[in-house]
C-alpha cells in the first residue's frame, strides 16, 4: 500500500482533482474504492498527489508539456531517455510504462529490452547511443557531464531538443524517486536487499574467523 493516505472521490473537491479523476477513473468510480487504470496500474500516484491539488497540478502541467506538439524532440527519442532514466533509477512503474509508450511509438520489442543493456546492444544508431549516454549521465551521475559526452550529444540534437531531453528526463528522474519513496503503483515493493542469515551456529565476526564452530564445515 502507499505509504500516504489516498484521497478518495468523496473528498475530491478541489477542480484539478475531479478533472484527473474524470479523465483517468470516468466520473462515476472512486478510484481509491475501485483502483486501476488503462494501463493496468492501480492507479495510486494521482490518488495520493492528489492529498495536494497544487502539486497535482503542476505534475499535470508537465505531463501535458512534454507530449504537447509544439515540442523540438522526436517523440521515441524522448521516451528511450524516460525508459533509460526509469531503469536506473530502479524505479519498476517509470519503467514499465515507459516501455509501453516506447511500444506505442512503434519501436521494436527487442529494442525496448536492450535499453536495459544499451552500452553492448548494436540496435542502437549513434544519436541514440548519444542519447543514452547522456541520460546516463544525468541520472546516475547527477548531472555531473564531461564535456565529451555534450559534445557528442550535439552532433545530433540542438540546443532547444537538448534542452527538452534533460528536463524531460529529470522530471522523470524525480517521478521515479517518489514513486519509490512512497510506494506508489509498481514500486510498492520491499528492497530485495536484505540480510541472507548465517546458520545459527555461526559466531564469528568474518567467513575467515576459524573460533566460529561452523567455520570448519
Amino acid at each position: 500500500m502507499p505509504r500516504l493516505r489516498q484521497v478518495p472521490r468523496s473528498e475530491a473537491t478541489n477542480p484539478i482533482v475531479t478533472e484527473w479523476y474524470n479523465a483517468l477513473f470516468g466520473p462515476d468510480r472512486d478510484p481509491v474504492a475501485e483502483p486501476g487504470t488503462r494501463t493496468g496500474t492501480p492507479g495510486n500516484w494521482w490518488t495520493v498527489f492528489a492529498l495536494v491539488p497544487d502539486i497535482l497540478d503542476h505534475a499535470g502541467r508537465g505531463f501535458r508539456y512534454y507530449s504537447s506538439p509544439n515540442r523540438h524532440l522526436d517523440p521515441k527519442l524522448r521516451e528511450l531517455g524516460q525508459t533509460r532514466a526509469g531503469w536506473a533509477v530502479g524505479s519498476q512503474f517509470v519503467y514499465s510504462q515507459h516501455c509501453k509508450s516506447c511500444r506505442g511509438l512503434g519501436m521494436p520489442e527487442d529494442k525496448i529490452d536492450a535499453i536495459k543493456q544499451w552500452e553492448v546492444s548494436p540496435l542502437f544508431d549513434e544519436q541514440e547511443r548519444a542519447i543514452l549516454a547522456y541520460v546516463d549521465y544525468l541520472v546516475l551521475m547527477r548531472g555531473r557531464m564531461p564535456e565529451a559526452i555534450m559534445t557528442n550529444l550535439k552532433r545530433f540534437l540542438n540546443d532547444e531538443q537538448i534542452m527538452e531531453l534533460t528536463y524531460t528526463t529529470c522530471l522523470y528522474d524525480m517521478h521515479a524517486v517518489i514513486t519509490k519513496a512512497l510506494r506508489l503503483e509498481f514500486d510498492d515493493r520491499d528492497d530485495p536487499i536484505v540480510e541472507v542469515a548465517a546458520p545459527d551456529s555461526y559466531t564469528g565476526t568474518s567467513f575467515l574467523d576459524t573460533s566460529s564452530p561452523s567455520s570448519s564445515t
